[in-house]
């Protein structure tokens, strides 16, 4: 069985590495060259993140694999990612409403390693978490001014709500690897992230005038491999370059 904090830095860098991926299909086909760019800011964020915390996964492991050895050359039942963030794009109250809602969880989530012991995953998680403030701000914005903008534009946002809100209850559940490295000291899990989250994110949502879905959670399992079909769709896209050219630098 993998180290806890191994599974653990699997688990948070591959949630950023897909987002940002996903994000990062929007180069090009924003609606508008401000967002167009935003957009791409956030991805390279995501990505910049990933490729830090997954070095340091490497790291740990000791079989001299790096971030691009565990972005490129894992398959999809080796990914650790919430399933939420392997979706496909979708338009862009989907992409917002998704970022949103993760950037507001990421936003509490990376209290636990600023808190910890672990000096290098401390600094990584900092970063992040400053960066992360800017994604919740830039995502917040949009999500109001869609659901309490024109009726296209709130049927689009709360359509986007609907369909994302059953996938965030896989962001609270916690395992024997969250435990573990609670034990080391290396994260301090917070009973209250939950409320917590779903407090900030109810007062947002009541200001854009959407209304949260009664549905229930879905099946979940990105933390044990168990994906959609969505992901490794994404994966071939994703790692082709560097399998179809294995050792090739630049």
């Amino acid at each position: 069985m993998p180290a806890p904090l191994f599974e653990y830095l699997l688990r948070i860098g591959d949630d950023r590495l897909v987002l940002g991926h996903r994000n990062s299909e929007w180069c090009g086909h924003g609606p508008i060259l401000e967002e167009d760019i935003a957009l791409a800011n956030i991805s390279l964020d995501l990505i910049g993140q990933a490729q830090l915390l997954l070095n340091l996964a490497g790291q740990l492991e000791g079989q001299g694999r790096d971030a691009d050895t565990l972005a490129y050359w894992r398959d999809d039942v080796q990914f650790r990612n919430l399933q939420m963030a392997e979706l496909p794009k979708g338009d862009f109250a989907f992409t917002m409403m998704r970022q949103f809602l993760f950037s507001a969880w990421a936003n509490l989530q990376l209290e636990g390693p600023i808190q910890g012991n672990h000096e290098d995953l401390k600094g990584i998680a900092a970063k992040a978490h400053k960066e992360n403030r800017y994604h919740l701000r830039h995502a917040s914005e949009w999500v109001i001014r869609m659901g309490d903008g024109t009726e296209e534009s709130h049927r689009r946002a709360q359509a986007a709500l609907d369909e994302l809100w059953p996938w965030t209850g896989e962001m609270f559940q916690q395992d024997d690897v969250d435990r573990a490295v609670a034990e080391q000291g290396a994260v301090v899990v917070a009973a209250d992230l939950e409320p917590r989250w779903r407090a900030a994110v109810t007062d947002l949502l009541g200001r854009a005038r959407l209304t949260i879905p009664t549905a229930p959670m879905r099946m979940t399992g990105g933390r044990k491999g168990r994906h959609t079909e969505y992901l490794g769709r994404m994966l071939a896209e994703m790692q082709i370059v560097a399998r179809s050219h294995p050792g090739a630098t630049w």
